[in-house]
């Protein structure tokens, strides 16, 4: 009886096993639109607003979904993944997703927040020391070579890191010659520790916690990750966010094309016209690379169904199917603004930034479509994502065009959202 009670118990063991590994699998749900409160006849507008591009050759394809209510109520493909090759974009591409990698890796930090490791407002010189000996510009040219190296009024915070307020140059429009100078003197770093404690050695544009730039802030902060974690930040995220949400292409490397999913990258040329910049094959440069950098501020390729699953997980306060990520109270302070009166210059009046991501404050001064509360980022091959908290709704664009400013094509998607949100 005894040995029979036993086999009956890990019998149900093995189910559960079987159970739970299941459960971790579910995919997002699909809804009929007209349920969710959308009008299918003007969803359909969005296919020939993307095809415009496409078809002026201005973007090789485009990928476009939308939630409500955690289903999946509009999910579309059009042009191609690979344009010499004539390869159709797929549901399940793997695009470069850029600094839409910010979010992740700030959430990532957060999880450690929560586990009492370190305040917001800790000085990052706790963790990396060398950012203790930080100096400010008073030029604001992060070089010093036409003014004063001064001592900051106080130190960066992990806060300041989180919300692009701590003081470094915005080497991403190209107008810091120290970045330049320091960055990338040769012999290039060999790991994320080495590139971080480059960077602190080139000075602030101003002082910490008295201005908005965008910049490698989040480079710092998945550094960070590691050095609270103990473990490179590739692993912490595989562990901690990647595999309890089933992300299951998303990565800062590729072993190969994963069976040819991996897009081809554009960039404008003659008259605008897409130019191939890195192939989907295994000669692209995320299969080549070395493997030593994990930028938290822009490393990542994934794909729709990975993305979307990241951000339902935010949308539901921390929470996907039965995985917690993150507490309520938490998720409420990341989407906070915690910029005041900043000026996000990247977007202008009526926006904020809270820990990983922008949030709209005004929808007038912002003349966005998305409800106040809402969170958003974008990368820089072209690709955007929000979650809507007010409806309850998550939009997400993809493509694969750098730089792509001279389109519209993302404000267009996100306008062709909300025409069709009725009730």
């Amino acid at each position: 009886m005894k040995t029979l009670n036993k086999k009956i118990k890990y019998f149900f063991i093995f189910l559960l096993f079987i159970f739970s590994s299941f459960s971790k699998s579910i995919e997002l749900e699909t809804a009929d639109p007209e349920e969710e409160g959308f009008s299918k006849a003007r969803l359909e507008r969005i296919a020939p607003a993307m095809g415009k591009y496409i078809n002026a050759n201005l973007t090789p394809g485009v990928l476009t979904a939308i939630m409500r209510n955690g289903k999946i109520i509009h999910f579309e493909t059009q042009g191609y993944m690979d344009v010499e090759a004539k390869k159709p974009m797929r549901d399940d591409a793997i695009f470069r997703i850029a600094s839409m990698t910010k979010p992740i890796a700030s959430i990532a930090l957060m999880i450690l927040w929560e586990e009492g490791l370190f305040q917001l407002n800790d000085p990052v010189s706790k963790f990396i020391p060398s950012f203790k000996k930080v100096k400010v510009s008073t030029t604001s040219d992060a070089s010093g070579k036409t003014g004063k190296l001064i001592d900051p009024k106080r130190e960066p915070t992990i806060r300041d890191m989180l919300t692009h307020t701590a003081g470094l140059a915005n080497s991403y429009l190209g107008n810091s010659t120290a970045y330049d100078e320091i960055m990338n003197a040769e012999p290039l770093a060999k790991s994320n520790a080495e590139r971080i404690n480059r960077l602190s050695k080139i000075p602030l544009n101003y002082h910490p916690g008295e201005s908005w730039e965008y910049s490698h802030a989040t480079d710092v902060v998945g550094h960070l990750v590691e050095v609270i974690s103990g473990e490179s930040l590739d692993i912490f995220l595989r562990k901690r966010i990647f595999e309890p949400l089933d992300m299951r292409d998303t990565h800062f490397y590729l072993d190969d094309t994963k069976d040819g999913r991996l897009t081809a990258q554009y960039a404008p040329g003659e008259k605008m016209k897409i130019e191939l910049r890195d192939p989907g094959s295994d000669e692209s440069r995320w299969i080549q690379s070395p493997r030593y950098l994990y930028s938290g501020a822009g490393g990542l390729v994934s794909t729709a169904r990975d993305y979307l699953r990241f951000q339902q997980m935010i949308l539901n306060n921390g929470k996907l199917n039965e995985v917690r990520i993150l507490a309520p109270s938490t998720v409420s302070l990341i989407l906070e603004n915690h910029t005041s009166d900043f000026l996000i210059w990247l977007y202008g009046k009526g926006v904020g930034f809270g820990l990983g991501y922008g949030v709209v404050t005004d929808r007038g001064e912002a003349s966005t479509t998305m409800a106040e509360g809402s969170a958003f980022w974008g990368g820089a091959y072209c690709t955007l994502s929000w979650i809507d908290p007010k409806n309850n709704l998550t939009g997400l664009i993809m493509t694969q065009l750098r730089p792509y400013r001279h389109i519209n094509i993302r404000q267009d998607f996100q306008v062709l959202t909300y025409q069709a949100l009725i009730e």
